[in-house]
């Protein structure tokens, strides 16, 4: 894996040699923060046994050989609010860094271009709105106009990343319906001082990630030639019934990616959806990169997305004449089916990255139909990596994963 350098910046010379508005941006850009720090050093030294346990013990939970002592641990630790605090801030600074690890995996040639746009630690947009007389109405609007203004950044950067030509975007990140829920409960009772019934949350929180959705459509036009890969989500639920931002966005260019377990099952924590996530791939106990150069085993649609990123820059490498679409094309029709993913991607299947970059191959000769069908008839169907033995998920392992790193402080 290499980074991306800038061939016309210098660093730290505080000057925008190529003119593009960002000064300095020698690997990528902080858009959080405005600045060319992609990695904040200063939390480097959070990576203590307390959260190396943690990520141990979740990833036996998850493949079902956590033992009674290890969950009881796991579950006082999810009801320390310290611990989770600093968990969540640890996940926010080591993520870029395992989900790059994972992107470029096996890919030599490949080149990180980074692009940040989460803070390490997150505030709430709209905390300053204490204005008594608003009603539902007019919060509404204002919870339009937040979505409208997270989903300008979104564009901005994807109109960074089209100017450098990425083939490949990977998006692990996102705000779901169960996070919507906790920001529309906060700033409901702040302007209305009161709690939102239920049906006032579901209508508000519909309308924020169904805006956020709209909106971010935009970006998929601003970098036409790039295939976003974006997380389905970590709450375990239907995307179609309860919308996750952007993982339902829908376009030519991006494709929506669910969590299994190896390739036996869905992951207990995982988003599906059979109109809105297109494909699924590998995101439990997945072994990758964090910064000091250490190694973690992580779980989630974040490390799942990754992993068809990968496949998808490969597939582009083999034949650099496809287009954004049709490298989706590919990895929609080379997936092998699955009947535990039936009715929960609209493939059925999970990605296969052998048989893609062999589809990718044969149609530099060939219609993009003719490949994958002589690819499929080459290449079987994936087997189990035979390496570690994945059991049942114990029932409460879907707590213990962290959900999408949001824009929004929950």
């Amino acid at each position: 894996m290499q980074s991306w350098i800038n061939p016309i910046d210098l660093p730290d010379n505080i000057r925008d040699e190529d003119g593009n508005g960002y000064q300095d941006d020698v690997n990528g850009w902080n858009f959080a923060e405005q600045n060319n720090l992609i990695i904040d050093y200063k939390y480097l030294g959070m990576l203590d046994e307390k959260i190396k346990t943690f990520f141990a013990y979740q990833s036996k939970a998850l493949t079902g050989i956590a033992s009674a002592e290890e969950m009881a641990w796991l579950k006082k630790q999810r009801q320390d609010k310290n611990f989770i605090k600093k968990l969540q801030i640890y996940g926010n600074f080591m993520h870029g860094t395992h989900v790059a690890g994972i992107a470029a995996r096996e890919s030599a040639a490949a080149k990180i271009l980074v692009v940040k746009l989460i803070p390490t630690e997150v505030k709430l947009p709209g905390q300053k709105i204490t204005d008594k007389g608003l009603g539902i109405k007019l919060l509404k609007k204002g919870l339009g106009i937040l979505a409208q203004q997270q989903m300008v950044m979104l564009e901005e950067i994807a109109y960074y990343v089209a100017n450098h030509k990425a083939d490949v975007a990977n998006g692990s990140f996102g705000t779901g319906y169960a996070q919507a829920e906790v920001i529309i409960a906060m700033l409901f009772k702040t302007i209305m001082r009161r709690d939102p019934s239920p049906a006032e949350s579901k209508e508000l929180v519909l309308h924020f990630l169904n805006t956020l959705i709209k909106e971010g459509k935009k970006m998929m036009t601003a970098a036409p030639a790039t295939l976003f890969v974006f997380a389905a989500g970590n709450d375990g639920i239907n995307n179609d019934e309860f919308p996750t931002s952007p993982a339902g966005i829908k376009s030519d260019n991006s494709i929506t990616v669910a969590a299994t377990t190896d390739i036996s099952s869905l992951a207990t924590f995982s988003n599906y959806g059979v109109k809105t996530v297109e494909v699924a791939a590998p995101g439990v106990a997945i072994s990758s990169t964090v910064p000091g150069n250490q190694y973690l085993k992580v779980s989630g649609t974040s490390q799942a997305a990754p992993y068809v990123a990968n496949i998808a820059s490969k597939v582009k490498d083999a034949n650099p004449g496809l287009s954004a679409k049709q490298v989706k094309k590919i990895l929609m029709e080379t997936v092998d089916i699955k009947g535990f993913l039936k009715n929960h991607v609209s493939t059925s299947g999970l990605v296969n990255g052998e048989r893609a970059i062999r589809a990718a191959e044969i149609s530099k000769n060939k219609t993009l139909g003719e490949a994958t069908l002589q690819a499929r008839a080459e290449i079987a169907d994936q087997t189990s990596n035979g390496q570690e033995q994945y059991l049942s998920p114990h029932p409460a392992a879907r707590n213990f994963v962290l959900p999408l790193p949001s824009n929004f402080k929950l």
